[in-house]
Formats: C-alpha cells, sequence, structure tokens
C-alpha cells in the first residue's frame, strides 16, 4: 500500500525503514548508492502499549535521534501485529476485507483495513494497520509505503526455499511474540502467529503446530531468525525437543556501517528495502 501527499526537491540517496509493533520500533536506514545500512537501531519497550502510546514513543524518537532528521527519498512502515490473515488471490474480493479478518481476528467497525499482494505465492494479505502511525508519517513524509511485516517474511522465507525439497519450519522470533512459517517443496504450507511469555509457551506452540501438520520433532528442520542466539533459553528448549535446530540467514547483499547482532536478526526490517 502506498500513500502520497507531497514529493521534496532535495535530491537524497537515504531510504528508511521503521518497523511498528506494540512491543517495540525499530528503524533502518540504507544509502542506496553505496548499498551500505547506515543506521539500525531497535527499542523494546517494557510492556505491551496500545498504538496511542506507540504514537507517543515514535514520535520521541523521531525528536531525539540524529538519524532521523535527514531527508529520505523513500519511507516504509511496517505494521506488526496479529490482525492479518491470508486470502487466495482467486478468491479475494475488496468489497470483502472485513468478513476475511472477522474469522480470526478481533476486530471494531471503525477499524481501517488494508491489504498487501505476495506474488510469489499468488495470495493476498488483508491486514490491519496502526492508521494513527500512518497518519503520523504521512504527514512528516509525504509520500511513503506501508506493508504487513508478515508480507515480507513470507515472500522472503519463499524466495529463500524456492527450489528446495522438503519440508521447513521457520520461526520468526519477536520479544513477546513469534511467527511460524511452514513450506514443503517451496510452497507455502502455513502461516501463524502466537504470544508467549515463558520458553514452555514457545515450544508448546511449536510442537503443537508440528503435531497438528504431522511433523516429527526426530525429523522436522526448524530454522530459526529473528531475536534469538544460541546461549538464549528458546534456543536450548528448542533444541531439546527437536534434533535438527538452525539458525537462518537473511541473505542480502548490503554493507554494514556497525555489525549486526546476527545474519538472522532483523529479518524482516532489513528486505523491507
Amino acid at each position: 500500500m502506498a500513500l502520497t501527499n507531497k514529493d521534496y526537491n532535495k535530491p537524497s540517496y537515504k531510504e528508511l525503514s521503521i518497523q511498528i509493533s506494540l512491543s517495540g520500533l525499530s528503524f533502518c536506514i540504507l544509502n542506496r548508492d553505496t548499498q551500505t545500512i547506515s543506521t539500525l537501531k531497535q527499542i523494546d519497550f517494557n510492556k505491551k502499549l496500545n498504538p496511542f502510546e506507540v504514537l507517543d514513543k515514535l514520535i520521541q524518537l523521531f525528536n531525539t535521534e540524529n538519524a532521523l532528521q535527514d531527508t529520505f527519498s523513500n519511507v516504509i512502515a511496517i505494521h506488526t501485529n496479529e490482525l492479518s490473515t491470508l486470502v487466495p488471490e482467486a478468491f479475494f474480493d475488496e468489497a470483502c476485507l472485513a468478513h476475511y479478518l472477522k474469522f480470526n481476528s478481533k476486530i471494531l467497525k471503525t477499524d481501517f483495513i488494508a491489504f498487501d499482494t505476495i506474488k510469489t505465492n499468488n495470495s493476498v494479505n488483508v491486514y490491519v494497520p496502526y492508521i494513527n502511525i500512518n497518519n503520523f508519517i504521512y504527514e512528516k513524509f509525504g509520500s511513503f509505503t506501508y506493508k504487513h511485516f508478515s508480507t515480507i517474511l513470507i515472500e522472503r522465507i519463499l524466495a529463500i526455499e524456492k527450489n528446495a525439497d522438503g519440508t521447513k519450519v521457520y520461526v520468526n522470533v519477536n520479544t513477546v511474540h513469534f511467527e511460524i512459517i511452514v513450506t514443503k517443496k517451496g510452497k507455502l504450507t502455513l502461516y501463524n502467529t502466537f504470544e508467549y511469555s515463558t520458553k514452555e509457551d514457545f515450544i508448546y506452540y511449536i510442537l503443537f503446530t508440528a503435531e497438528q501438520l504431522k511433523l516429527n520433532p526426530e525429523t522436522l528442520h526448524l530454522i530459526l531468525i529473528g531475536n534469538i542466539s544460541k546461549d538464549d533459553e528458546l534456543y536450548n528448549i528448542a533444541y531439546t525437543y527437536i534434533r535438527h535446530v538452525s539458525f537462518g540467514k537473511r541473505l542480502d547483499n548490503y554493507k554494514y556501517l556497525q555489525p549486526t547482532d546476527a545474519n538472522h536478526s532483523n529479518f524482516t526490517l532489513i528486505h523491507s528495502f
């Protein structure tokens, strides 16, 4: 989705991507002419906020971060929430957006509903963006693009698995939630998101998903991406119950002024460009 208001005459080769969730914010700045990530920062909240509180945090971020005072040739907003659903493109009708969401998400009559087309597997991602965040970015920058983070996540994983054989289970870890993406021979089998507060929650949802798909923990391949490391308790409990656990790779070609936490971190944020 894209919004257009005004264009700035000052030439710039910098692009800004902002990822927004109720539990944190992150942003990334790409110097397009040198293919260099110059700034990459993440702010975690101590608790889950509401969209109005998140907007206050975002305004504070723009008021305090020098890197965000620049002019950008392209701005991308990534909305991270559970209010989304995938619809096969052949059955998609733009007049039915609310009907698609109401079966698995709690939405209000006043919610603005948007959609992204995922060409990789001929589907449409229907979702609720944080419209107050969009309005703020619109007023600040004019023209910008916004997507649901699962759109980027699914597109990138399907691109990585395009020519793969077998079944892969990807888990994208965030502070208070994670996503499961299952592919079979390069095709999307399942996408879902879960909130968790303990490592037991984390492994329960993974094993429950595997059971529903009749996947054997002794043979399935679990690939971890996002906010997780090898000394993390989430990794340890996953490795306790699942034999084949590994970390994914972003497989991007960018240069970095500062090293990232890991080659599997900030997966959707960096691949949003």
